[in-house]
């Protein structure tokens, strides 16, 4: 979207693969050095990078880099504070926008307001939310600091948490688990990486289910439901399946996906 509304207004646009001026792709951070130099910027404001800026970003623009990191620091630190929080099972998360420094999310908090989390909230539904919050926070913060009345929090060392990178592997369903957890973790891994499990030889991505307090059966193993309806024991109660979809098919209600996968 930023690259989007960029090209539309003819601003300056770069994209290098690196800012490491030792790495594989130095000559991509030299031209991005050499044009940052040139900008020279009050300020530079990070979302969604993904990496650590080198020492000699941090130190180009004269108000030094903010980030906004989705989450209330210094819990879920790193690239995956959202889909964390759900799995984790929080109540509120939040926004910092925070001072950048060489550490992975250790900056000072410049400004930062909570957010709930709703029982239905996904990871994209969140970030949405969490996304529209950052912008006005950001834009506050940006106010404060050309006027000089910004205020600098450290961060406090208890309650230290790291948001891994969400990997592929953490897609299958462990039906062994509550179903409380695997709820949490199908809403965390939407839109990615998915949820799954095995139906009839073929891996199928689970999208929504409602805990089913108080059944219980062999994990893993489908419990008698009415007709159009998936009930799956697990470990402690039970999960009903509403959204699934098959490998190369959309996203269906299960009584419509049930009907597709009976027609092959």
């Amino acid at each position: 979207a930023v690259k989007q509304l960029a090209l539309a207004h003819t601003l300056p646009l770069a994209q290098p693969r690196s800012l490491r001026l030792d790495g594989k792709y130095a000559p991509d951070a030299q031209v991005a050095q050499q044009a940052l130099q040139a900008a020279r910027p009050d300020v530079l404001v990070v979302a969604a990078y993904g990496l650590i800026l080198p020492a000699w970003v941090l130190a180009l623009p004269r108000l030094g880099c903010i980030n906004i990191h989705g989450s209330l620091l210094p819990r879920w630190r790193g690239a995956a504070p959202v889909q964390r929080a759900i799995e984790a099972g929080d109540a509120t998360t939040g926004i910092c926008i925070m001072q950048m420094d060489e550490g992975l999310d250790t900056g000072d908090i410049l400004r930062q307001q909570s957010l709930a989390i709703a029982p239905d909230d996904n990871s994209a539904s969140l970030s949405q939310r969490l996304a529209d919050l950052g912008g006005r926070l950001l834009l506050q913060t940006l106010q404060d600091l050309a006027h000089g009345t910004v205020e600098r929090h450290p961060q406090p060392a208890e309650g230290v948490s790291y948001a891994h990178k969400i990997a592929k592997t953490e897609a299958p369903i462990d039906w062994q688990q509550d179903a409380a957890v695997i709820e949490r973790r199908i809403r965390a891994f939407d839109p990615f990486p998915g949820a799954t499990f095995q139906w009839q030889g073929e891996t199928v991505k689970l999208w929504r289910a409602a805990r089913r307090r108080g059944e219980q059966g062999v994990p893993g193993t489908l419990l008698p439901a009415p007709p159009g309806t998936l009930l799956m024991a697990c470990g402690r109660d039970a999960l009903e399946l509403l959204e699934l979809q098959r490998a190369g098919g959309r996203r269906l209600p299960v009584a419509a996906w049930l009907h597709t996968a009976r027609m092959t």
